[in-house]
């Protein structure tokens, strides 16, 4: 299972990072909750790699579920708001502009759905 959000959390951050971030606030939530969950995973998995799991008197099936509870409610509310970048494509970058250039190119939109999913 952790194997698995390391693997997910960093194809995030490539996706995200590989944007050209129009909205900064969403985006950057995005990527803070990715590095977040990421960073933990390897802290939970050296734990348990190196032994000190069985040194530690924690209920691990507890501290489990919380952990993939509470990563679960973050990564949902980052798919929101990067669901919600997403959405936006179609506007332009500047509202008072004459030019039709949009808040996200072609590549950037196929990019950020694959992000978001």
């Amino acid at each position: 299972v952790f194997l698995s959000l390391q693997l997910f959390g960093t194809i995030v951050w490539i996706l995200v990072a590989s944007t050209q971030v129009p909205l900064p606030l969403l985006q950057g939530w995005v990527m803070f909750v990715a590095v977040t969950a990421w960073f933990l995973s390897i802290v939970f998995l050296s734990l348990f790699l190196f032994g000190y799991a069985n040194r530690i008197a924690v209920n691990w099936n507890q501290a489990d579920f919380i952990f993939h509870g509470a990563t679960f409610v973050f990564y949902f509310g980052a798919f929101l708001l990067q669901a919600a970048t997403t959405s936006l494509h179609h506007f332009p970058r500047k509202f008072n502009s004459t030019t039709q250039e949009r808040i996200l190119s072609g590549r950037e939109y196929n990019i950020s759905i694959a992000a978001s999913v």
